[in-house]
């Protein structure tokens, strides 16, 4: 393995370009070993005799003699696609099905957790299925999510039209041929992630739309949503995904197996059409082309503007990303507000009272439907109850001392609970979902003043390696817990070791043995992957080269000015601001917006629907040409020479403000010595007023 591999990898990842977003893992990273179980990685190891036995373990205790969901999973199979790629209009592999056929073979791999390995089969499925009679289908295996097709008197409504544009139109089109051919009028977005709305441009034209058409229905919240949950830390959380989403894995036993709600992230278009409706109230009706739908808003929990769907004519709950068939993430490792576990059980609890009794079938945007109202009222309290008992216990825990350095390891589920398949956390984990819920209602701190302001790793852990007798004992401890099967405790010292010695090689591979294990051995494919994704990068250093371009326009479309302002304030050094102090009037006529932007005690302000009497500089210009440098197509230079920016009172304080603005780069290290020693500087040709890049949010 050499860098070429992370280039390969890393530009597969992301299209680059105006052609917006590809999903983070989505790129297409195949091993030609996988199907004869050989590791992609020269430096790779095994799974252990203590992985072994640990997998073996899992087999005989978790309930595989519960069948129901592969029967489920395959229940209205009509047909699937004679092709098993999906190629984006750029000419790259934009889903490629085909990659995970190694786990087709009928083996058990103990390079995967058993209970993760189930679930990643039955993420297998592929192709048209039906889910109520004439009324409701679903094209699942195109993306990580599902695209969900309901008739109307004369066409079709989409609930949720996948990541890509590409992937999205194949659905179409597979529907198209094998139930007829008929218009889209209505499109649903259930929430704000990427995954259930990239792919509209695939399904809609955005005329159909402005001339009414087509709706698009969407929760209230849903346009700021969709771009701000994503721009003030962008950058970080995009350098973080490549571990929570194995950006860098072939897809392998040893590698990436899949995404707990689907395989992995389709590389393709991502697009945007804002939408003609917004539900506001809790519980909304609407009847589109004869289709009887109540829409059951339930912000703050999967999403922070998301909604369910009941169809009464057809006793059918789309549950949306609220009810799957995994656990979600509470806190999401790439990065993200901490969501409300107590919310989301009481959510879906209402969904219980107020469908549960009559529902006949819940469908979702991820996974497979459940049929019969016994099952789906089953599942339905089973992820209510699993986020109500995390909520309490957690909290009923924290209450008698246990602080969030500590309730990882002593937060369990009840028996029941487990030995339900729905209550397995895939997507989320007992161990990071239980400090998030601590970390939301009491914070990151546990109380100790030693864990308050407490030393850089790189500078407390020299402190440890001194004590511990230097390196050569910590290796030598190291390797003993390695081969006792101890990786966790193994970790604790290695890692000390690898942030004190950034480029001892040896303990960087030994860190990244002992991460593979215990890799291996998690049932959550974000925690798999995060593990796996870091011994990677220990033993072959991080991805390098250039920077993506990440930001389609229809993302740019829908980024407020308010939000660019605010990313901006981030972008700029406020070491550089020190002594700076002005006002910028900034207008767009062509939307009637006005903002007061402040420069003052090197902190950038902005204040909308106001003007300043006497400011320094009066900016004035369409918000559709704002757009264009927002997204790196022009500058502001350029739209004045054009006449179509105007510039009045004093310049300096736009220079000045120019002058401290940084881009950012997902380059960063996530861990210690694995970023080259010489890379040359980059020359970004980026404009310092061009939008920051917008982190991914498919699968949350």
């Amino acid at each position: 393995m050499k860098t070429t591999f992370s280039l390969l990898a890393l530009s597969f990842a992301f299209i680059a370009g105006n052609s917006a977003i590809a999903a983070g893992g989505g790129g297409v990273v195949a091993d030609p070993g996988a199907m004869q179980g050989k590791h992609f990685d020269p430096k790779g190891k095994a799974p252990s005799t203590f992985t072994v036995e640990l997998q073996n373990g899992l087999r005989k205790t978790l309930p595989f003699e519960d069948k129901r969901d592969f029967e489920e999973s395959k229940r209205g199979f009509i047909a699937a696609p004679t092709y098993k790629t999906i190629m984006a209009d750029a000419g790259n592999v934009a889903w490629d099905m085909g990659s995970y056929e190694f786990l087709l073979q009928g083996k058990d791999f103990d390079s995967v957790h058993p209970s993760l390995q189930r679930q990643a089969i039955l993420n297998m499925g592929y192709g048209l299925y039906e889910v109520v009679p004439g009324k409701i289908y679903q094209v699942r295996g195109f993306d990580l999510s599902n695209i969900s097709f309901v008739k109307t008197n004369t066409g079709w409504i989409v609930f949720d039209p996948l990541t890509s544009k590409e992937t999205a139109r194949a659905a179409l089109e597979l529907v198209n041929e094998k139930l007829g051919k008929r218009p889209v009028v209505a499109v649903v977005y259930s929430h704000s992630h990427a995954d259930h709305f990239g792919g509209v441009r695939g399904v809609v034209e955005e005329a159909d739309v402005k001339s009414g058409k087509v709706k698009i229905i969407a929760p209230a919240g849903f346009m700021d949503h969709a771009v701000a949950e994503n721009v003030y830390a962008g950058n970080a959380m995009t350098r973080r995904l490549y571990f929570q989403y194995g950006v860098l894995l072939p897809r392998s036993p040893f590698g990436h197996v899949d995404q707990s709600i689907g395989k992995n992230t389709a590389a393709g278009n991502l697009g945007l059409i804002e939408p003609t409706i917004l539900i506001n109230e809790p519980f909304e009706k609407m009847t589109v082309d004869g289709v009887e739908m109540e829409f059951q808003n339930t912000p703050g929990t999967e999403a922070p503007a998301e909604m369910n769907t009941y169809f009464p004519q057809m006793k059918a709950f789309w549950s949306a990303e609220n009810i799957t068939g995994t656990i979600h993430n509470i806190y999401t490792l790439r990065g993200a507000l901490v969501r409300d576990a107590l919310a989301w059980s009481k959510n879906i609890n209402n969904a219980l009272y107020r469908y549960g009794n009559e529902a006949q079938v819940m469908f979702a945007s991820h996974s497979w439907p459940r049929w019969g109202n016994d099952r789906v009222q089953e599942v339905m309290r089973t992820q209510r109850d699993s986020y109500a008992h995390l909520n309490n216990e957690v909290l009923h825990l924290a209450n008698n001392g246990v602080t969030i350095n500590e309730v990882h390891n002593v937060y369990k589920q009840p028996e029941s609970l487990k030995s339900q398949w729905a209550a397995h956390s895939y997507h989320g984990s007992e161990e990071h979902n239980s400090r998030a819920v601590i970390n939301r209602y009491l914070g990151y701190w546990d109380a100790n003043p030693a864990t308050l302001i407490p030393l850089s790793p790189k500078d407390s852990a020299p402190l440890y390696v001194e004590m511990m007798g230097g390196s050569a004992k910590i290796m030598a401890k190291g390797k003993q817990l390695y081969k006792q099967g101890k990786y966790r405790e193994a970790m604790e010292i290695v890692n000390k070791l690898v942030y004190a010695e950034p480029s001892n090689t040896a303990a960087k591979d030994l860190l990244a043995d002992i991460f593979e294990q215990i890799g291996y051995q998690k049932e959550s494919p974000s925690v798999r992957n995060s593990f796996l994704g870091a011994a990677y990068e220990l033993r072959h250093g991080m991805p390098s080269g250039a920077s993506p371009k990440t930001n389609g326009p229809d993302m740019i479309k829908a980024m407020t000015t308010e939000l660019w302002l605010n990313a901006l304030a981030i972008s700029m050094d406020s070491k550089k601001a020190a002594g700076m102090k002005f006002t910028i009037n900034l207008i767009t006529p062509d939307n009637g917006e006005k903002f007061v932007v402040e420069m003052s005690n090197s902190a950038l302000s902005n204040i909308k629907g106001y003007q300043d009497k006497n400011p320094n500089l009066t900016i004035t210009l369409n918000r559709i040409d704002l757009e264009k440098v927002m997204g790196g197509q022009t500058t502001f230079e350029k739209l004045q020479a054009e006449g179509k920016a105007k510039f009045d009172g004093d310049r300096k304080a736009f220079e000045q403000l120019r002058s401290i603005m940084t881009s950012f780069t997902p380059d960063f290290e996530l861990m210690p010595g694995t970023k080259a020693k010489k890379v040359p500087p980059a020359k970004s040709s980026k404009d310092p007023f061009e939008a920051p890049p917008i982190a991914n949010s498919d699968g949350a």
